[in-house]
């Protein structure tokens, strides 16, 4: 099974110019991660050093997906946040 987080880092990779911003709810808590060039960084709890332990585990849910341009700039996306069922349907007709 492929978890969310990595679909979001595989195409991250492909579009390596974009940075994407990610929140998502675990366990009744707000995360935020950014997603840039395949890997993955919490910017709302600590990031594991080993890139192999996912940043967000299976038992979350992501909230929405908003691509920005690299370098990020948080008041520069490219467009508006998409919910995950959205952007999941991209990703599949990419």
């Amino acid at each position: 099974m492929t978890l969310p987080i990595h679909q979001l880092e595989q195409y991250s990779l492909r579009h390596r110019d974009w940075v994407l911003r990610v929140l998502a709810e675990d366990q009744g808590e707000a995360v935020e991660l950014l997603v840039f060039r395949g890997f993955s960084s919490s910017l709302t709890q600590p990031t594991d050093f080993d890139p192999d332990v996912p940043v967000l585990p299976a038992s979350a849910t992501i909230q929405s997906v908003q691509r920005f341009r690299s370098p990020y700039n948080a008041e520069q996306p490219l467009a508006p946040p998409q919910t995950w069922a959205d952007f999941a349907a991209a990703l599949e007709a990419e």
